[in-house]
């Protein structure tokens, strides 16, 4: 078994835990007041700590985003304003919330992937990206790891910079088998990456929310 396959079989087994609470739509549904002030805004970008359109989170999988949730609280991931809303919730919140959002995937538009340029094909066979996050990046091969497909470029540019970025008070991720991927990469090829992820089909959208709830 290679080291790639060891460390994702190892964060599997430490994420079994997360998704395990009984979770509630309805509920859920009345929690994300602190989400749609970005989240439910279409183009909406952020400015700190990086420039970069909010990820689309509505039709994520659940699991991934109670994962990420609650690495934002312990640290594991660095954005201050990410921490402090994670903070705030319970498990419960967490687990309500991520169902709330699992829910409203969106069909992919009809017709065929278009083919990856053959010099970012070979970037994600480098990285073994389909490995985890599945051939078409909208069907990863568990919940807890993100669909990818059709998101922002940019911030699915500024997440994977992030594996890279040590030393940073407001910017960085702990993952390491994405660290261990991600490092091999320049920020041209990074670029490249995304770019191609966001033209794909997929089912990730921004559901517009009125913050007169």
């Amino acid at each position: 078994m290679n080291k790639l396959l060891k460390l994702t079989f190892a964060v599997l087994a430490g994420l079994t835990a997360v998704g395990a609470q009984a979770q509630d739509v309805k509920a859920g549904e009345k929690k994300i007041a602190m989400c749609i002030g970005c989240h439910g805004i279409v183009g909406y970008q952020a400015t700190f700590p990086e420039i970069h359109k909010v990820p689309m989170i509505a039709g994520q999988n659940a699991k991934y985003i109670a994962s990420a949730l609650n690495a934002y609280a312990k640290g594991e991931r660095k954005h201050p304003t990410m921490r402090g809303i994670a903070q705030s919730l319970s498990e419960q919140d967490i687990a309500d919330i991520s169902a709330y959002y699992e829910q409203q995937a969106q069909a992919p538009a009809a017709g065929d992937a278009a083919a990856a340029p053959a010099n970012v094909a070979e970037l994600l066979n480098k990285g073994a990206c389909a490995s985890c996050h599945g051939a078409n990046f909208s069907k990863p091969i568990d919940g807890a790891y993100p669909k990818l497909a059709g998101q922002h470029a940019d911030y699915l540019y500024a997440a994977l910079k992030s594996y890279q970025t040590e030393g940073n008070p407001y910017v960085g991720r702990g993952n390491a088998i994405m660290a261990g991927q991600v490092k091999q990469f320049s920020h041209a090829e990074l670029k490249a990456i995304s770019k191609y992820l966001a033209s794909l089909n997929g089912e990730l959208r921004t559901v517009p929310q009125s913050k007169m709830r």
